[in-house]
Parts: structure tokens; sequence; C-alpha cells
């Protein structure tokens, strides 16, 4: 059962829609900041459990314009933040169809037309190209005949990507012909009525339930292909203007084309440019992330945006570099948004990412492990099985693991729990 603390400070409404730990751990880090914090979110997430709600908002998946207009106006935010792009699109809809609601969700995010572009791949790939910013070929791709002209003008490897996916899904490194056509009818069934509700059982979300009455149409890019390593900026702003950064580079993803796991904090004129630009161009404000892939020379190539929280955007690493507290200070200026900088040490892995994606791995006794010791009913609920990490013994995971800091993770959670 959650403890929620009363905090004075401006309003913030968390808003999602997927189970991702790192929404949960937004809510610290707004409260930290000094904002009074309630969410919106479905039954069984982690968010419940934080001590620093100080309300929660009902969600369900069957009616989930419906919960997200119902919370807003419960809430009365200063400022509303998504959590996950299905959470995007759903505030946007909220916007079109709720008109007394539209002026706290434009507020929050800028104006709502704009998103068509930002959570369109390839039309924000080439808009990013026309302001300078470097970035690989993106086009759009209809049908089959459009797949083999572009793969005949972009070569190979090429990356396909459909829009609407998240968290590493929905994106296929092609070689050949062959299997980028492959590639292409299996992001393009994605939108099946079939498909989706395949996926209603198979993942448990009746969020799929919607797509299956009515199959949504598909976007599908194409994109040349940068060889390199992963890099992401989360930054937050406000009416385009970039209130703070934080720029890294991906050490480790959760899975091949996934979010990252473990990240090595990095200073980027290129990523820091396209933070600037993109915000200023599109008039943003709140918290968003852009994914770049680093070259052999190590310049920055923009691959695309996620426009809404990222997992950094948790974290606090100074002045400039806190995502949060530049929010909380430029929405209400005389509330107190210092927050303690977490590590001094430059590479962080994110819990309970890196300790789901590898319990031994060799980072979590080397890296900064961000794990949420002050929230202990939210660590409890992050070191439970999930689809992510598959169900095994607890014995048989602390006999397995050879990092002290997870097992203490593992063995101290109950004492944690009742500090």
């Amino acid at each position: 059962m959650a403890h929620y603390g009363h905090v004075m400070g401006p309003r913030i409404l968390l808003a999602t829609t997927v189970i991702w730990p790192s929404a949960a751990r937004l809510a610290c880090a707004f409260s930290d900041s000094g904002a009074r914090v309630e969410a919106v979110f479905p039954s069984g997430h982690m968010m419940g459990k934080s001590r620093y709600l100080s309300a929660a908002r009902g969600y369900a998946p069957l009616l989930p314009r419906r919960s997200f207009a119902n919370a807003l106006s419960k809430a009365a935010p200063d400022l509303v933040v998504p959590c996950d792009d299905r959470a995007v699109g759903l505030l946007r809809e909220v916007a079109s169809h709720a008109p007394a609601l539209r002026p706290v969700i434009e507020r929050s995010l800028g104006c709502a037309e704009v998103y068509a572009d930002l959570m369109d791949r390839s039309v924000f790939i080439q808009t990013a190209r026309t302001m300078g910013i470097r970035a690989p070929e993106t086009t759009s791709i209809a049908d089959e005949n459009a797949l083999a002209a572009a793969l005949q003008h972009l070569g190979f490897p090429t990356v396909l990507k459909a829009d609407r996916s998240a968290g590493g899904e929905g994106v296929f490194l092609v070689h050949d012909l062959e299997s980028a056509t492959r590639a292409f009818r299996k992001l393009s069934a994605s939108g099946s009525r079939l498909r989706n509700l395949a996926r209603v059982f198979k993942r448990r979300d009746a969020h799929f339930l919607h797509d299956a009455i009515r199959a949504p149409e598909v976007g599908i890019s194409a994109q040349r292909f940068v060889p390199g390593t992963p890099a992401t900026t989360s930054f937050a702003c406000w009416k385009g203007k970039v209130l703070a950064a934080i720029h890294m580079d991906v050490l480790e993803t959760v899975m091949p084309f996934g979010p990252a796991s473990v990240m090595r904090r990095a200073g980027c004129a290129d990523m820091e440019y396209a933070a600037h630009r993109i915000a200023e161009r599109f008039n943003l404000s709140g918290l968003h992330g852009l994914d770049f892939v680093r070259d052999a020379d190590g310049r920055a190539h923009l691959i695309e945006i996620n426009p809404r929280a990222t997992p950094a955007s948790t974290l606090a690493l100074g002045a400039g570099r806190d995502l949060a507290a530049a929010l909380v200070a430029c929405i209400a200026p005389g509330v107190s948004t210092v927050r303690p900088v977490l590590t001094d040490n430059p590479v962080i892995a994110l819990f309970p990412q890196e300790w789901r994606r590898n319990p031994q791995s060799e980072w979590i006794k080397s890296a900064y492990l961000d794990t949420p010791w002050d929230d202990p009913a939210v660590l409890r609920a992050c070191l439970e099985p999930t689809e992510m990490a598959p169900q095994r013994p607890a014995e048989k995971v602390q006999k397995d693991t050879s990092s002290p800091v997870q097992g203490q993770a593992l063995l101290t959670v109950h004492q944690a729990v009742g500090r």
C-alpha cells in the first residue's frame, strides 16, 4: 500500500500505460525537487507502491482516453508528464476531444499538432536534417515496391522501423532484399486485427483490444545504417528552451536496439546542439529523449526521438543535469529544487534494468547502481519476477550472483522495507 506524503509545491501528474520501472522512479525525482506528485497508471504498476505519490488515479486500459481525462480533471496539475509513447498519443487525443484540458496538455508538452511529426520517424529525421543536424537518410516505405527502391538507394545493411513501436520492438537490421521483405511483411502485419487479438492474451494487455477492433495503419521507414555505438540524450525544456540535459554513451542495452541499461556520461557538442535545435524548432516543453549512433570518428548521428520521459530523466547529476529539478524550478521559481548529486562515477547502471539483463553483470560491481533504497516498496517490486525477468527461485539468484551490490540488494530488501 502506498504511503502518500504531503508536499507543497507545483502539482505534477505522471501518466503511464506501461509497467516500466522508470515511471515509478520519476515520482521520487519530482517529489525530491519540491513538487506534489500524482500519477495515473495501470493496476499492478509499481508506481502505486511509491511513498512519493500524494495521490493515485485509476487507469482502465479499455477506457484509456477517459481515464486520462478524468485524472487530469481531478488532479488539476500544473504539469503532466507522459512516461511512454502510448501515453503521449492519449494526451494528444484528450487535447483534441476535451478543449478544457487542452491548455494544461500543451503547457506541458508543447503544441499537440507538432507531435504528429515527432512520432513519424521519417518526417522527424527529415526535419532534423534540414536543420543541419547530422542524421542518416530516412524514408517512408508504403509498399514492397517502395522498399526495393529505397534499398537500392540506401544500400545494405539498412534499418527498418515501425512507427508507434518502443523498447527495441519494431526494429530490424536487414542485409539483403529477401530479409528486408520478410521484415517489412512482419512489421506490416503488426497492425492486423488477428495479431493484436493474440497480443491481448500473450502479453496480458487489454490495450491491444482497441487495435484488434480497429486495426491501425503502421508507418514503416527505412533508415541508412550508421555503424558505431549507441548514445542517448535526455533533456528538459520549456517553451522551446532547453533547461537541462544529460548526454550518455550507451555501454549495454536491455536487448538489441532496446533501451539502455548501462551508460557513461559524455560531453558531446553534436548531441547538445541537436537537443537545443529540436526543442526550439518544435517549441517543446517537458521531458524528452534523443537516440544517436556515435561513429568511429566520435560524431553523433541522430536516429530518433522519444517525445516523453526516458529512464535517465530521473537522475540528479548536478546543475544543468538534473531534469526534474530544472522543470520544477521553471514552473515554480520559489520552490527549492536542489538535489544532491547522485555520484561522481561516470558510469551508471540503471536498476533494475541491468540486473534483469544479467544478474552477474560486471557493471553492477564497477558502475554506480541506481537503486531506489529510499523507496523500499518500489525496490521490492523491482526485484519481483516480471516478463522482463523470467521467474527463478530466490535461492538460485542469490547463489548465482557474483556481485556484492546485487547480493546486498537481494538479501537485505526486507530490512530496506522496514526502514
